[in-house]
């Protein structure tokens, strides 16, 4: 595509206000999308746009231009503008929140409501879902020839007619009216074009069921106008129709003790982005009793009030997240696999309501709704609760993104003490599932070119996966130890808790399964010693029945005590067995087995602690950065398979598991990590030891007076209590065991398990995904991508006018923030910028700020005359100071070299004012008799001196002569010289009998030494008999100077070396100076 300027945007942004105040001119039939994408480009089209609005007789728009604003238009041709109906009289205010960074509000806009239209207009029949033909299925204006081309091939059937198009039937913004007797949903698709209505009774008792009405009719804007104002009227005397609220989505309904409750997501934030669906966060929820106006709640049912209340200590804002378009409770191979597998059988489509039952939390909330229509999912989303994080990693100008999803298990759950092994259905405590998909982003969706539906070769995903030990296990926390003891209850000679867990991994996740296990083998009073020895013969126990190549691969390793021993490298251990686990389970690979290769990953790495959370979120975490290496030499981004610590890609990776780990922790422990990465590596910080303590207070705390309250909350909503007369409400429970494990009266009923065969021999077979089918080019062309992903109309949203900054892509968190700020270094070369280059050693511009090393320098003899003067020994003059120390911030190097041509008259004139350059030149040294004869350095503020040459030149002369002076450093490193008078002298000191000082001076003016050093340097120390004579005459200070002169002589092991005690020492003081800035290598440029 091409590139969106300024000036282009500037001018959509001008059409696009002109056409919002006139009439919706139809559009033109948008062609079919591209079947392979790049990165969404804003795209608006004037010409086109203006050529559509002249032409009137133009077939119905397929995607009209959307309409977010109450005081917008009436869609799709009605011709007139009006202000909106309810907008004073009825509707209740919904002001959505000003979100200026996402290209979605957090908070969806009503629909848009407008006046009746005229009366004489042409109406289309309306299939009110008050009348009695509410089931009647009709199609809309619009939805004609153009539609049916676009869905060719798509069925749309009722329930048993197989798979249905998802595109026009996905709701993805909804609006809730009520009346005194109804609530209406009026639910809009991503293109906003297509509208469909949901009837739900309000009760007028607690007995009451509920009642909902699916209405399979699809209205244009204009229709459900039409609509919404007959219902209105209708209900005139009763007060009319208004606004309650908008929703993003709607979770399900749930009953306690009296009439139900409808939960709906209110906010939400883009969090991830898959294959051009998004996946959003839930920010805001409502529940809304279907009661009616005129019902009065009884004060005496307390129960209901309490029942609100626990509910109400399950915080849905946190960490709950749903996609429309994209199935979150499956792994990446398995929705691939299904999709190519419904691809070979010849089906159209998947179905859109095969999701995991065993992710979706918000299962208990949809069974009233299964039970009532047949489509429930085009109404309510799936939600998952764990963690979703995704980052993009910059290389060299391709970029890959990382997406970590973690998916937390509805069954057993809850809190770290009340919920620990397994229950007699194979369920463990804390069961998570992490996956992280690694992909390029060179284009957006599932699919290859040609096109070929779901291969795009760009796409890798590994699994892994965490749960307590599956055997029947609790610690009673009821004391106030901070490490209850661990009790082992049942101990089960044929191991079937275990049996049922591993079957389940067996059918999820194939075989092997890699069992990495690191509680403690050793203890003083043993606790998870205990566990240990009986979860082995478990193993050892199931193995002895299982086929060769299929055993489960026990590794037991202690991981605490390794972390405690110096003599131990738990990184290195982790390594080595996230190499073999990796060797052992591989990785998904997508391609279409032609061009691009295919890898299925058989088996899950299992690993667990005792609970499961900071030692397990290590392993993983080294085992997620072994298979990141593996994926990305995949996708051909890496050479090898390895990658190194202390990297940008590592360190964003690290940050990424960080908070995966945490927020496990806070779910199931009620704190953050206590031990996180910085720990094992034997790299953190004393100052972390306060917050490793706060945490495991935080955590004791929680356990001991919150995980009651957290346990009620989650088994309310999940349902595993439900309410019925004449049981025990769930605050009166003792315990809520018989809540989570079957009923032992009805395990005579039910058939036993084999002991032998515990396992499912279908599982165990290997898991595989044929290539891509060879299609017939014209058969391919037959069917559209809309069909099988409408991902276009979700992430690329066409007739919208879209901004980069708003996007999800544009804003994910990157490798970039770990570049030095400004990039100065980077442009000269200095910083590298690859994701994989270690940073542990400071480079780019932290080295100009690394204390340079102490040394002493040596002089030449013309240079000495530098040396004497405290105020003086500045390369350049001290004027000129304020001015060169000021750096010039994006200046190059080359820039700042190079010398005008102009300047060089300029130039020679400051030089022969008697500015003393910082190189002596070589030339003038060897014509020079003395060194009186180089230039003369003034310093006088009057003009005298130096022949009254003038001695405060212009700022401008300073810089040029700074920039000149360093050009001649550059020059003579790079040509070194020696002159004659420099040869001269080296030779007369190598030949001289060692009484020759290092640094010497023909001549001295008397001023500029010091008065205590004037009989040193007439020779005194010369004298023949000894090196320092006593007087005849004793003189005050006289034993003090001979101690400084004995000390002066002294010759340490290594003389050039300063130490801090010859720091304050006066010979030094040329040295103090460097140190505060007054050298060479000190200056700035000017510029």
């Amino acid at each position: 595509m091409a590139a969106f300027t300024p000036s282009q945007h500037l001018a959509s942004v001008a059409i696009a206000n002109t056409l919002a105040a006139e009439p919706d001119p139809p559009l033109p039939p948008r062609p079919r999308p591209p079947q392979h994408h790049h990165v969404p480009v804003p795209v608006f089209n004037p010409a086109q746009t203006a050529a559509a609005g002249t032409d009137t007789t133009a077939a119905e728009p397929i995607f009209p231009l959307l309409h977010n604003d109450l005081g917008d238009t009436d869609s799709l041709g009605s011709g007139t503008t009006a202000p909106s109906r309810f907008a004073d009289d009825h509707a209740t205010t919904v002001v959505a929140d000003d979100d200026e960074d996402d290209d979605e509000p957090a908070v969806a806009q009503p629909f848009h409501r407008t006046s009746t239209p005229d009366s004489a207009a042409p109406h289309t029949r309306i299939s009110s879902p008050m009348a009695p033909d509410d089931e009647e299925h009709h199609h809309f204006p619009g939805m004609g020839d153009a539609d049916d081309d676009e869905h060719e091939g798509c069925i749309d059937g009722g329930p048993g007619a197989g798979p249905r198009s998802k595109l026009v039937h996905k709701m993805h913004k909804f609006s809730l009216y009520e009346t005194a007797s109804r609530f209406y949903i009026v639910g809009g698709d991503v293109t906003e074009k297509r509208y469909r209505i949901l009837k739900i009774d309000r009760t007028i008792d607690d007995a009451a069921d509920l009642s909902i009405t699916d209405d399979k009719t699809i209205y244009t804007q204009k229709d459900m106008n039409q609509l919404l104002d007959t219902i209105d009227d209708g209900n005139k005397g009763t007060g009319g129709l208004r606004l309650r609220c908008t929703a993003w989505g709607l979770l399900g309904f749930i009953r306690f003790t009296g009439p139900y409750y409808m939960l709906l997501i209110t906010k939400k934030s883009t969090v991830a982005m898959i294959g051009g669906h998004y996946v959003y966060q839930i920010d805001g929820t409502d529940l809304i009793p279907l009661t009616s106006p005129s019902f009065k709640t009884d004060q005496r049912n307390t129960e209901e009030s309490r029942f609100l209340g626990i509910l109400n200590n399950l915080d849905l804002t946190r960490s709950f997240y749903y996609s429309y378009s994209y199935d979150i409770t499956h792994t990446l191979q398995h929705n691939i696999t299904r999709e190519r597998t419904a691809l070979a059988n010849g089906q159209p489509c998947t179905a859109d309501d095969d999701f995991n039952s065993m992710f979706v939390w918000n299962n208990h909330l949809l069974q009233p709704v299964t039970k009532l229509i047949n489509a429930p999912y085009d109404w309510c989303r799936p939600i998952i609760h764990g963690y979703i994080d995704q980052a993009a990693v910059s290389i060299y100008g391709r970029t890959a993104h990382i997406t970590i999803i973690a998916r937390r298990s509805r069954h057993f759950a809850g809190a770290r003490f009340l919920k620990r092994g397994a229950n007699d259905l194979g369920y463990v405590a804390n069961d998570v599932e992490t996956e992280q998909i690694v992909s390029e982003a060179l284009t957006t969706s599932f699919h290859g070119p040609g096109p070929k539906f779901f291969a795009n070769p760009t796409y890798t995903s590994y699994v892994q996966h965490r749960g307590s030990i599956p055997l029947y296990w609790t610690q009673d926390n009821t004391g106030v130890t901070p490490k209850p003891p661990i009790e082992l209850n049942l101990v089960d000679p044929f191991y079937t808790a275990a049996a049922l867990h591993f079957d389940n991994l067996f059918e999820r996740y194939g075989a092997p399964i890699y069992a990495l296990n690191l509680v403690k083998a050793r203890e003083r009073t043993p606790r998870e010693s205990k566990l240990l020895d009986e979860y082995t013969r478990a193993i050892e126990y199931l193995n002895q029945f299982l086929p060769p190549g299929r055993k489960i691969i026990h590794k037991a390793w202690d991981m605490s005590r390794a972390a405690k021993s110096r003599d131990q490298d738990v990184i290195g251990t982790l390594e080595s067995i996230a190499e073999d686990v990796l060797n052992t389970t591989g990785f998904f690979h997508n391609g279409d087995g032609h061009t691009s290769p295919i890898r299925v990953q058989n088996g899950v790495a299992r690993t667990n602690c005792i609970d499961c959370l900071d030692r397990t979120n290590a392993a993983q975490f080294v085992i997620g950065k072994r298979a990141l290496g593996y994926q990305l030499h995949a996708l051909g981004i890496l050479g090898d398979t390895a990658i190194n610590y202390d990297t940008d890609a590592v360190n964003l990776f690290t940050h990424m598991y960080h908070d995966h780990g945490d927020t496990i922790a806070v779910q199931y422990g009620g704190s953050q990590l206590v031990n996180t990465m910085e720990t094992y590596r034997k790299i953190n910080q004393w100052t972390s030891h306060s917050r490793d303590m706060i945490e495991s207070f935080k955590r004791y705390y929680n356990n001991s007076f919150l995980d009651g309250q957290r346990q009620e909350a989650y088994n309310l909503f999940l349902g595993n209590y439900i309410f019925a007369l004449g049981q025990p409400m769930l605050w009166d429970l003792a315990t809520d065991y018989y809540l989570h494990h079957e009923n032992p009266r009805l395990w005579l009923e039910k058939r036993k398990r084999d002991y032998i065969n515990w396992y499912t021999p279908k599982f165990l077979e290997p898991r595989v995904l044929m290539p891509y089918p060879h299609i017939k080019g014209s058969e391919a062309a037959k069917t559209s991508v809309s069909c099988r992903d409408d991902y276009w109309l979700e992430y690329y949203r066409p007739s919208t006018l879209s901004s980069f900054l708003k996007m999800f892509p544009f804003k994910m968190n990157s490798t970039i923030k770990y570049m030095p700020m400004p990039f100065k270094s980077t442009q000269d070369g200095r910083y590298d910028l690859s994701p994989f280059r270690v940073r542990n050693e400071p480079e780019g511009d932290s080295q100009d700020k690394k204390k340079l090393k102490k040394e002493v320098t040596i002089l030449a003899p013309q240079d000495l005359d530098r040396l004497a003067d405290d105020a003086d020994t500045s390369s350049i003059n001290a004027a000129s100071d304020k001015a060169t120390t000021a750096p010039s911030r994006g200046m190059s190097l080359q820039r700042w070299l190079q010398t005008a041509p102009n300047d060089n008259q300029n130039l020679n004139k400051y030089l022969m004012n008697g500015t003393h350059g910082i190189m002596k030149e070589a030339t003038t040294a060897a014509a020079s008799s003395t060194p009186n004869n180089s230039y003369t350095y003034n310093n006088s503020s009057d003009g005298e001196g130096g022949g009254g040459i003038k001695s405060k030149p212009s700022a401008l002369e300073k810089s040029r002569a700074a920039q000149w002076t360093f050009t001649q450093v550059v020059h003579e490193s790079l040509n070194p010289t020696v002159s004659a008078a420099e040869a001269d002298d080296y030779a007369r000191y190598i030949s001289h009998p060692q009484n020759l000082p290092l640094v010497v001076s023909a001549e001295i003016a008397a001023s500029e030494i010091e008065p205590e050093y004037q009989e040193y340097v007439d020779g005194s120390w010369q004298y023949a008999d000894g090196p320092l004579v006593a007087s005849a005459t004793p003189t005050p200070g006289h034993e003090d100077d001979r101690a400084l002169y004995v000390e002066m002589l002294k010759i340490g092991e290594n003389p050039l070396t300063v130490t801090e005690e010859d720091a304050q020492k006066k010979r030094y003081k040329a040295y103090r100076k460097w140190l505060r800035g007054k050298s060479l290598f000190k200056q700035q440029p000017v510029d």
